[in-house]
């Protein structure tokens, strides 16, 4: 043997054993504990002969590597989530028993996780998708988990149709592609023959399946659940959740190459804000409304492919939900995370609403497979903060704290232990029930085209553009004609001008036949609750500023721009030729955060281009400078720039479109009225002279 190794093995850990052995660096161990003295090389019969199987450390370290990887969610596999809490507003006692709303300035701790739905886990942030909007409240009397979405309705309305959406929108199994994709055949086939998914088609064509941050999504619950007092009485109950920094979302051209510049775009935005000490926060809402509003209403309250507008039922906001620390283990945290509907505490209880009660058992039953263990809810993600006591004993990942206690491990006994409590359990509503065992979908459920036709003229006509032309790109990529125009006869009874001109665009010869409708479509009102243009922010707090600088740049400009942005609550991003910074007019060093071609427009909210003369013509001809500049002019992005400028924008031909979303900085002032600005995000004025489709 090496008379080094012999030295080194018989060396060991000897007279150090759990001591620290270089000041504070904690020593390497095994997950049996025993301190490892060599991280780089197995056990072997000398220096060249075969390793040994004894090396217990190394078994230790590959047999968990080996097992890192547990099954992925078959939907929602792409999730990040972070901690905060819920702090209630008011004392809701009248009509809930529910924990975290009995006092005013009551505080919950919560743990929340966002997700893309149809991709894989490596699956890029910005894919036009439906966002899990999912929240754990760790209550006094147990965990409640609100498990909905970004959007306020669904594509199908039984539970038992799920897993044909969700195979029809995964790659298609001969070829395994598109991933993260809703634009193939399959997809389109099986929404274009279910009428009752064109709602929510009207939706995944938005804006709103492309948000420029999980921060300023929306989220809902989804269904319809009931309140339920002390007294036992129940209201129905849909629950809201408005970002306080507004609604925003991205451009489709942006989303694709924001996907290629930065696919974690999403995830790093709310790990970077958490980080620097901000907090991302939303307040809560519920539309309450008892049995008489829900028999009177159009639409059957039951329906998960209807919402009720807010114009008809107010949402009473009822507190806020603030996330103030972001997870220390991604793994532990969001992906052993287990949100099920079926969580629910005294004072919630569910709807008879099919999809519902159909996800009650799915989402679960998923847990126990995914995670491999009836334990799941041991894990500390899942635990409980208040007193657990059950008699659920032993199998896969059992941890002793949870085991009962002593001889008792049964119900009822005569040793003492845990006891059934009438009092203050839970008590499912008493809704008196009668029918007869059937498969049949409800007429009430019948009409599926007057929610899409409303949503659709509560559009702006910006986003009404934004939807044609999400249609147009996602079915060009469907291959069978007959397809295309079977979606083309379901959205005639949505909008005619729609359809028509989605078909166009196609370069259909002919407009197909409405599609038949069980109910004929009724004329309903603009809901402004449902545009996002229309509930945007006031301010550019929240957001972040692209600047794009070179050696010479003018400091005292580039000092205002900074300044004023910071002021308004937003951040500022250097982007430079090199990364390794530049040098200012003032002769001071500024870092850059990124290269110009590792930096792109499309990460940003608003851009400002301020070369120095002599570096602006140099980069004039460089390809990701004119990138920069062109995407961001493209996406009505509001830009600021200096004189010196000028031949970045004539080699990009926009030297003579600039508009009046383009300032030319000169003096402080100039800086604070462009941030100001900036505070409407988007100057969508520019588009129909930009837009090429």
């Amino acid at each position: 043997m090496d008379k080094q190794m012999l030295k080194s093995t018989v060396q060991g850990n000897a007279g150090e054993t759990h001591q620290q052995a270089q000041g504070d660096t904690p020593n390497l161990t095994t997950t049996t504990g025993i301190v490892v003295a060599d991280n780089q090389n197995q056990l072997s019969a000398g220096t060249r002969g075969p390793v040994l199987i004894e090396d217990h450390i190394y078994r230790d370290k590959l047999a968990h590597f080996d097992r890192e990887r547990i099954p992925e969610r078959v939907v929602h596999a792409r999730g990040y989530g972070a901690h905060g809490y819920f702090e209630a507003y008011e004392d809701l006692s009248a009509v809930t028993m529910a924990a975290p709303f009995q006092a005013k300035g009551k505080k919950t701790p919560v743990f929340m996780r966002i997700s893309t739905v149809a991709g894989s886990k490596g699956s890029a942030d910005l894919a036009r998708d439906v966002r899990g909007f999912s929240i754990k409240f760790y209550t006094d009397a147990g965990n409640w988990d609100i498990v909905g979405n970004n959007i306020p309705v669904f594509f199908i309305q039984d539970a038992m149709k799920f897993p044909d959406l969700v195979h029809s929108v995964k790659p298609e199994p001969d070829s395994e592609f598109p991933q993260a994709q809703s634009a193939h055949d399959n997809f389109w086939d099986f929404v274009s023959l279910t009428p009752e998914a064109t709602h929510m088609l009207m939706w995944i064509m938005s804006d709103r399946t492309i948000p420029r941050s999980l921060r300023f999504i929306e989220g809902f619950g989804v269904h319809t659940f009931r309140l339920v007092n002390s007294k036992g009485e129940g209201k129905f109950v849909k629950f809201h959740f408005k970002p306080k920094a507004g609604l925003q979302s991205v451009v489709w051209n942006e989303a694709v190459k924001i996907n290629g510049a930065d696919p974690d775009f999403h995830r790093r935005d709310m790990w970077e804000t958490l980080n620097k000490g901000d907090t991302i926060e939303w307040e809560m809402g519920m539309q309450i409304f008892d049995d008489a509003f829900a028999e009177q209403f159009d639409f059957d309250v039951l329906d998960p492919t209807k919402l009720i507008p807010e114009e008809q039922c107010p949402v009473k906001i009822v507190g806020r939900l603030v996330l103030d620390r972001p997870m220390e283990n991604a793994f532990a945290e969001a992906e052993l995370v287990a949100v099920c509907p079926q969580n629910i505490i005294p004072g919630i209880d569910f709807s008879n609403d099919p999809l519902l009660q159909g996800r009650t058992f799915s989402y679960h039953d998923t847990q126990l497979y995914r995670l491999g263990t009836p334990n799941f809810n041991q894990f500390e993600i899942n635990a409980p903060k208040c007193p657990m006591h059950n008699l659920m004993q032993d199998g896969f990942a059992a941890r002793a704290g949870h085991q009962p206690k002593g001889r008792v491990n049964y119900e009822p006994n005569s040793w003492g232990g845990p006891r059934e409590n009438p009092k203050v359990g839970f008590h499912s509503y008493a809704e008196p029930l009668e029918g007869t065992k059937t498969r049949i979908r409800p007429e009430s459920f019948a009409d599926h085209y007057s929610q899409a036709r409303q949503f659709f003229i509560s559009q702006t006509e910006t986003e009404q553009t934004h939807i044609i032309n999400a249609f147009v790109f996602e079915l060009s990529k469907v291959k069978r004609a007959d397809i295309r125009e079977r979606v083309i006869s379901r959205l005639l009874h949505v909008d005619k001008d729609l359809a028509k001109t989605i078909a166009t665009k196609l370069g259909m010869d002919k407009l197909p036949d409405p599609a038949p409708a069980a109910v004929k479509p009724k004329d309903l009102k603009a809901s402004d609750a449902l545009s996002i243009l229309k509930n945007g922010p006031d301010s550019f707090k929240g957001r972040k500023l692209g600047v794009l600088v070179t050696d010479g740049t003018d400091a005292k400009v580039f000092n205002a721009l900074k300044n004023a942005a910071e002021a308004a609550g937003a951040s500022v991003a250097v982007i430079a030729p090199k990364i390794g910074g530049v040098n200012l007019s003032d002769g001071k060093h500024l870092p850059a955060d990124e290269k110009v071609g590792g930096g792109p427009s499309v990460l940003f909210d608003a851009v400002a281009v301020l070369p120095a003369k002599a570096e602006a013509d140099k980069l004039k001809d460089d390809s990701a400078t004119k990138d920069f500049v062109a995407d961001a002019f493209a996406h009505c992005k509001f830009i600021a720039y200096v004189a010196d400028t000028m031949p970045i924008f004539e080699a990009v031909s926009i030297d003579k479109a600039l508009d009046a979303a383009c300032h030319e900085i000169k003096a402080d002032g100039d800086a604070k009225a462009f941030i100001k600005e900036c505070g409407k995000l988007r100057f969508w004025d520019r588009e129909p002279k930009v837009s090429k489709v």
